[in-house]
């Protein structure tokens, strides 16, 4: 059993991003080619508590080195309050030849980027006639951080970044670290979150909301919003938009913006593909340049398998992390056969 921790995982993964956003895009290739298993995950609620909730993420993703595994992920939004991250994260690898596990990592980093780097395949992906140059980050928090890391990387186009948070000082001390981080980027706070989703035409939403507060009259034409939070935009404005997801079955659950919108209709005629699909296309995607675009991707455990894979042999090549023998039961002995 090979164990790695949070700062072995951020080891291997720093300066990874194009490895990162490469092993993101094969597994929605995989996805879209049938080539994967994603169970639907399974929520663990809370008696009289809202907002709290640990998710299992199961998931098999075929290739020439297939690999099966879970994420097991809690979401305490309260620890923000309290100086601590809003999620912790476990993942363990098991082998498809045994089927015995062979790796523990721990996952809120993995969790993160192969979120941000789902974005930032979006982006790169489902482009307008004129490049985006600028985004807006509602949400100052661990996953839009690293949207902007991958952001920077799929785009190095991008110049310009304006921020909005209902916390001002959590949005200043984002900016800040954004500043020191990236200091060619022009870092500008604003004041509401109407002129942060006017101020570019790539919005990414990254909140803890639960429930659906979000149109999209302030939005220029042409915008494309990365719905990471799932839950912010108002199903109305959801029905109205052109919807690319990763799966969805899996982004009409749980009562996401999506999922209130297809109880509304009756049907999902309103998500117009899969970004898995849109990847496989021979054609380059352009989007509406009048209209809104959102991208609701749900999460699929394949991508934590696909960059948890990606840092686990990183790491055996480099020699990291803590073998643990003795973790498994010992195999009983075969009986001797009997002689005559």
């Amino acid at each position: 059993m090979l164990i790695l921790g949070a700062d072995e995982v951020r080891d291997v993964l720093d300066g990874a991003e194009t490895d990162v956003l490469e092993v993101v895009r094969q597994a929605y290739l995989l996805h879209a080619r049938e080539q994967t298993a994603v169970p639907h995950s399974v929520f663990l609620r809370f008696p009289d508590d809202e907002r709290n909730r640990i998710i299992a993420l199961p998931a098999y993703l075929g290739s020439d080195t297939p690999v099966a595994g879970m994420k097991w992920i809690a979401s305490f939004p309260g620890n923000v309050a309290a100086g601590r991250e809003r999620a912790s994260a476990t993942m363990i690898l098991n082998s498809m030849r045994t089927g015995e596990p062979e790796a523990i990592l721990e996952a809120s980093t993995i969790s993160a980027r192969r979120t941000a780097a789902s974005a930032a395949i979006a982006a790169a992906t489902l482009t307008a006639a004129t490049p985006d140059t600028g985004v807006t980050l509602v949400g100052c928090g661990v996953i839009n951080f690293e949207v902007l890391r991958f952001l920077r990387a799929a785009l190095p186009e991008l110049q310009a970044v304006t921020l909005f948070d209902l916390d001002p000082q959590r949005a200043e001390r984002f900016g800040r670290r954004c500043a020191h981080q990236w200091p060619e980027l022009a870092i500008t706070v604003a004041e509401g979150i109407e002129p942060a989703m006017a101020a570019h035409r790539l919005v990414c939403l990254a909140t803890t909301a639960s429930r659906p507060h979000l149109d999209a009259r302030h939005c220029r034409p042409g915008t494309l919003i990365l719905h990471l939070s799932l839950r912010d935009l108002l199903p109305d404005t959801v029905r109205s938009a052109t919807n690319i997801v990763d799966d969805a079955d899996h982004a009409c659950r749980a009562a996401t913006s999506l999922d209130l919108a297809a109880r509304q209709t009756g049907n999902r005629d309103f998500i117009a593909t899969s970004i898995g699909e849109v990847l496989a296309a021979t054609t380059p995607y352009r989007r509406d340049e009048h209209g809104l675009t959102v991208f609701s991707p749900f999460g699929l455990g394949i991508l934590d398998l696909a960059v948890a894979d990606l840092a686990r042999r990183a790491a055996e090549r480099l020699g990291l992390g803590t073998r643990l023998p003795g973790f498994l039961p010992t195999p009983e002995p075969a009986p001797a056969q009997a002689t005559v």
